[in-house]
């Protein structure tokens, strides 16, 4: 368990990892934005990782860019910016190169970059008590890089009055409008995401993997390309020892073994 801006623990093949600046509400400082890009990547390329779970410590998920940076902005060369928002775009794009599930445990309030980071999360449980939104506005800002999470998330309607009236929604609203997909008690959220993880990690690791791959590279494909590509796929998944594996353990009225592969 690093002792950092985040904290990762190994939950029986799920990456737990927590956003770990509480008393701050968890914001979004270069340095949380560098170890969770690095954390993230890290667990892509370990074997034993079937799915990573996000979330935050104390009684927020985060609550956006840290302002205290922002007020410290005039002195910082244009290079060291460009690289810092260059930084964010990076650890917001893992979202769809991620081949790992990446569950969303939304213990608080999640606001601007913080409701990105829930955004960019492939499904998500939230606390009842939650409340999100892209408040930027309030501060001069605008939610630049978050944007096309955003609208992704919840439409192009919802995006849009979102960030103009910058006002915050309930955690049923968030679910109404699919930026999460169930919201429980406080207490269950971080159980809810284990036991979807879990549901993953008894599946095919090499499926898993092909079926988020299938999703995202043809997010913004036509139809025929879409089409084409995943027809390819389809041919690769009926090679796979773990089909064969899957088939026979079906026969057999067992429990499979997966390889992944």
């Amino acid at each position: 368990m690093t002792e950092n801006t985040i904290q990762t623990e190994n939950h029986s093949g799920t990456l737990v990892i927590r956003l770990n600046i509480p008393g701050r509400r968890n914001p979004l400082t270069s340095a949380l934005v560098g170890e969770l890009r690095e954390a993230l990547q890290k667990a892509q390329d370990e074997p034993e990782i079937h799915a990573i779970v996000l979330t935050g410590t104390g009684p927020a998920f985060s609550a956006g860019a840290d302002l205290q940076e922002f007020s410290r902005i005039g002195a910082r060369t244009p290079a060291e910016l460009y690289d810092d928002a260059y930084d964010a775009a990076d650890l917001f794009r893992l979202g769809t190169q991620l081949r790992k599930p990446l569950i969303g445990a939304i213990n608080g309030a999640a606001f601007g970059g913080g409701m990105g980071l829930v955004a960019m999360c492939h499904w998500a449980v939230s606390a009842d008590t939650a409340r999100f939104g892209t408040t930027e506005l309030r501060v001069g800002l605008v939610p630049f890089v978050i944007l096309p999470l955003i609208r992704r998330a919840i439409g192009e309607k919802n995006a849009l009055k979102l960030m103009i009236l910058a006002e915050p929604i309930t955690a049923e609203e968030a679910c109404q409008m699919g930026l999460v997909q169930k919201v429980v008690p406080e207490t269950q959220v971080l159980d809810q995401a284990l036991a979807w993880a879990k549901t993953v990690g008894g599946y095919s690791p090499f499926a898993v993997k092909m079926g988020l791959d299938a999703f995202f590279t043809t997010q913004d494909w036509d139809l025929e390309a879409s089409f084409a590509y995943l027809a390819r796929l389809r041919i690769l998944s009926f090679l796979s020892d773990d089909l064969k594996e899957g088939a026979q353990a079906f026969v057999e009225k067992r429990v499979p073994v997966w390889r992944g592969q």
